[in-house]
This record gives structure tokens, C-alpha cells and sequence, in this order.
């Protein structure tokens, strides 16, 4: 039991981190409908720049100037670039945001070499905040939960409460109408895509301590973001949260759990095959999100609450 309550909490947390990177990318496709390829290339560079940041300034200071420097670097992307390709094509635009990818990639191991970087835990952060029949829960793994929580919270804030949020949502659906009454859409639009590529600053900046700071970062979180957006729905922030805390969780069970192919099918009266007696749960774990993918699929084209599709 107590093993269950400390593997939960990591599920949590680790399903927050994900919802920080997957929530900026389901804002940019709900707004331009663009599925931006580059958005796990702006995570790593939130996390080179918050270990940068860290060193000169301090964890604090890490924490606010990364996500803004990767903001500006969306907005001129898509002021500069972006928004000229987009009126050729959903296809253009994908291609454009796919090249971005590779260029923030090179431009990052121009910079910062090819070698992993360290970030080193704040003193306040380190260690273990409680410890539950021999198994701690980490500190800084609630406070990824705080800055989720908050960021949660101010997207609430600014999408649903004050009147950017409402021109924001009329934009979605009637931006001529937006636009015929005065408000500049595509200045809208530029925020919306910062905001974005900031939130997956921001979680590249909290994810640093926790993973490993190397070029192939934006590789391994990539393809797990979109498996989240298409399970939760494209466009759906609901969705993204539900899925996000869904593949958090699946995967630190499955890591944590010692079953194996031979003994569950012992357990049901059924032998599994030779070469299939001793692999375990936890060597799976990397596939249970895309077979959850495929199964949402197969049941719910859409998504959990998709809002946009072939016919929008």
C-alpha cells in the first residue's frame, strides 16, 4: 500500500510535467490549427536554457527567464515565418514547424555541444518531503505539481475569465467576425503560439533536474506529447489533462511493477510462450502509451474530446 501511494504521486507528477508540454501544443492547433512539430524542440530548449539560466542567475530566475526567451523566439518564428506559409496550406505548415525541429536541434548542439548537461537540484528542493513505509516522495516532484497546478490555474484565468481569454475563444470559431470588430486576430494568434512554445519552456525548465539534458530529448518526449494531444483529443485542454495524468500514471505503475507475460498467464491457467516466459511489465512500459493511443483510436476517432476534425 504504502508502495502504491509514493508510485501514484510520481504517476501524478510526471502526468503534470507532461500536461505542462501538452497543453501549449493543444493551445497552438486549437488557435491556428497547425500541429507544431517543433513544439518538443522548444521543450528541450527551455531545458538547455534553464540549466544555463540556473548557473548564472539561480534556479528562481531559470524558472521565469526560460519560458519567456523561448516565447519570443515563438512569436518571431510565427510573425516571420509561420504566418506567411500558413494561408498555402495545413501541409505547409506542418513541413515548416517539421524543419524547425531540426534546426533549434542543430542550433542547440552548436551551442551547447553534443554532451549531456547537469542540473543540480535547488538546496530547498532536495531531498525527500515525506517518506510512507520506507518510500520517499521527493520534494521537487511536488513542487513539478505546484507549477502545473498554477499553470493550470492561470490558463484557466486568462482563457475563461478575462476578456483576452473571450477574444481568444470568439477567435477560434468567427475571427472575421473578432477582426470586423476591431480586435487584431493575427496579433492574437503570434500570443497564442508564444504562449504556447512558453509552456513548453517552462516544462523543460522544471524537467531538467529530473531527466537527463542532452540533444535526443525532444527524440523521447515528442512522440509521447502528440500520443497525449490525440488521445485527449486535438484541441482539447480537458482531454490533454485527463491523458496526460492517464499515460503518467500507466507508465510509473507499469516501470514499477515486477509481473511478468509467464506469470500472469500461470495465474489464468495458460502458458506463455518460451521466449515470452520472463518479460515483464516494466520492459513495456515504453509502449503502453501508443497501445493506449490505439486503442482510444479504435473506439473514439476523435479522441477523448476532440473539437477539431476534417469537417471543422
Amino acid at each position: 500500500m504504502q508502495a502504491f501511494v509514493i508510485d501514484a504521486l510520481n504517476g501524478i507528477s510526471y502526468g503534470l510535467l507532461l500536461f505542462m508540454l501538452s497543453a501549449g501544443l493543444t493551445l497552438i492547433f486549437s488557435m491556428l490549427g497547425v500541429l507544431n512539430f517543433a513544439h518538443a524542440s522548444f521543450y528541450m530548449l527551455g531545458a538547455y536554457l534553464g540549466v544555463s539560466f540556473a548557473l548564472w542567475l539561480g534556479f528562481g530566475w531559470a524558472l521565469v527567464l526560460a519560458p519567456l526567451a523561448a516565447g519570443l523566439a515563438g512569436a518571431l518564428f510565427e510573425c516571420m515565418l509561420l504566418r506567411r506559409v500558413r494561408p498555402a496550406g495545413p501541409l505547409n505548415a506542418l513541413l515548416l514547424t517539421f524543419g524547425a525541429a531540426y534546426v533549434i536541434g542543430e542550433l542547440v548542439k552548436l551551442v551547447w555541444g553534443l554532451q549531456p548537461l547537469s542540473a543540480p537540484l535547488p538546496a530547498p528542493l532536495d531531498g525527500p518531503l515525506f517518506t510512507v513505509g520506507g518510500a520517499a516522495f521527493s520534494r521537487y516532484r511536488a513542487f513539478t505539481m505546484a507549477v502545473a497546478a498554477a499553470m493550470l490555474g492561470l490558463l484557466y484565468a486568462v482563457l475563461r475569465i478575462s476578456k483576452t481569454g473571450l477574444v481568444v475563444r470568439a477567435a477560434l470559431t468567427h475571427a472575421r467576425a473578432v477582426e470586423a470588430l476591431g480586435h487584431d486576430v493575427p496579433r492574437v494568434q503570434t500570443m497564442i503560439f508564444a504562449l504556447g512554445t512558453a509552456l513548453a519552456a517552462l516544462a523543460g525548465a522544471v524537467a531538467a533536474p529530473l531527466f537527463v539534458v542532452e540533444p535526443a530529448m525532444a527524440e523521447s518526449v515528442g512522440s509521447i506529447v502528440f500520443v497525449v494531444v490525440v488521445t485527449g483529443g486535438l484541441g482539447s485542454l480537458g482531454g490533454a489533462f485527463v491523458a496526460s495524468l492517464a499515460v503518467g500514471l500507466l507508465q510509473t505503475f507499469a516501470v514499477a511493477s515486477d509481473l511478468t507475460f509467464g506469470g500472469v498467464a500461470a495465474r489464468f491457467g495458460a502458458h506463455a510462450p518460451d521466449a515470452w516466459e520472463a518479460l515483464t511489465l516494466a520492459q513495456l512500459a515504453p509502449l503502453l502509451p501508443y497501445l493506449l493511443m490505439v486503442a482510444m483510436l479504435a473506439v473514439r476517432p476523435r479522441g477523448l474530446s476532440g473539437q477539431r476534425g476534417d469537417d471543422d
